[in-house]
């Protein structure tokens, strides 16, 4: 799937993606087979943040009047690696809440994608794109897409900046040394676009010294100094705290990032696991992700259905 340059304009799908409602009904789970003909739009570089909360709101406390229940089960996500610290925040209220326990395994949505596809037990697939999502949706691999969060790119360097970094376009200064992701990792494709954006392709393409598996040890090295900058994504700033310091990408240049969620077709699961989709699109899921710095999805992706699962394709 081609991300258009900086888009402005709200892009589709395959017929294949269904939508979900933001703070709406709870989802049942549907075969794929019997998903209607939807579109899934992709982030704009115009998102909006979710609702601000206050401290000991939403991502750190229960629901007002909630009480904590035995812990049932537990349901495992495949996540995207920039999204550890939002889903680690609020799985212990989820937890408290439901019963069910969250197990999350971070990597490139690209690694998690292989993942899915040769049947390792995850029950929801978040990826930091939706064309990770997308080809296991075709493939009839998931189902029940739904787009939760956006966020932009940033450039991030070393504390102190030692490589006196003033600008996007010094990162095609030569001698610079580049940490990046592996080729199909989605900040990848991001920074590909946004370095085209830039006009650099050429300068900061011979600057890359090192591919890392995911963004998240993209940002790791530039932590410890082990490269000059990275591009990565505005949320891992947080995450990294005073270790980096951060040199802003002009806005007409910058590249939407769209996060896509769905359930694996094999799990055993659907009803939880819908659940979650659930929760992670309403307020509660999406306040935990605001604190983290993500915005909120489209507002066209959440205008969405009810769904049943058939028994038939579980696993």
């Amino acid at each position: 799937m081609h991300i258009p340059r900086c888009s402005l304009v709200i892009a589709a799908l395959p017929a294949a993606f269904a939508l979900h409602a933001l703070g709406g009904a709870a989802m049942v789970a549907q075969s794929p087979s019997a998903l209607p003909m939807q579109s899934l739009p992709l982030c704009t570089a115009d998102a909006a943040a979710p609702p601000a909360i206050a401290p000991g709101g939403p991502v750190a406390s229960a629901a007002p009047g909630a009480s904590s229940v035995a812990v049932t089960d537990e349901l495992t996500i495949g996540a995207a690696a920039s999204l550890r610290g939002a889903l680690e925040a609020m799985a212990p209220t989820y937890t408290a809440e439901t019963g069910i326990s969250l197990v999350s395994t971070f990597d490139a949505s690209s690694a998690l994608r292989t993942q899915v596809e040769e049947g390792a037990p995850i029950d929801v697939f978040a990826s930091a794109d939706v064309a990770n999502v997308e080809r296991l949706v075709t493939a009839g691999m998931a189902y029940l897409p739904v787009a939760f969060a956006c966020t932009q790119l940033t450039i991030i360097v070393p504390a102190g900046n030692p490589a006196g970094i003033t600008s996007a376009a010094d990162l095609a200064r030569p001698g610079l040394k580049i940490i990046a992701a592996g080729e199909d990792v989605p900040i990848t494709r991001y920074a590909v676009q946004l370095v085209e954006n830039l006009g650099i392709t050429d300068g900061y393409t011979a600057n890359v010294v090192s591919k890392e598996d995911n963004v998240a040890a993209v940002r790791s090295k530039i932590e410890i100094g082990e490269g000059d900058a990275g591009i990565v994504y505005v949320t891992d700033v947080i995450t990294s705290g005073d270790l980096v310091e951060q040199i802003p990408v002009p806005q007409e240049a910058n590249v939407p990032a769209t996060y896509a969620a769905a359930i694996v077709t094999g799990t055993d699961q659907p009803d939880e696991s819908a659940a979650f989709l659930d929760h992670l699109t309403g307020p509660r899921g999406q306040a935990a992700l605001a604190s983290f710095g993500f915005l909120a999805a489209p507002a066209d992706a959440m205008a969405g259905q009810g769904v049943t699962r058939s028994p038939s394709a579980r696993r």
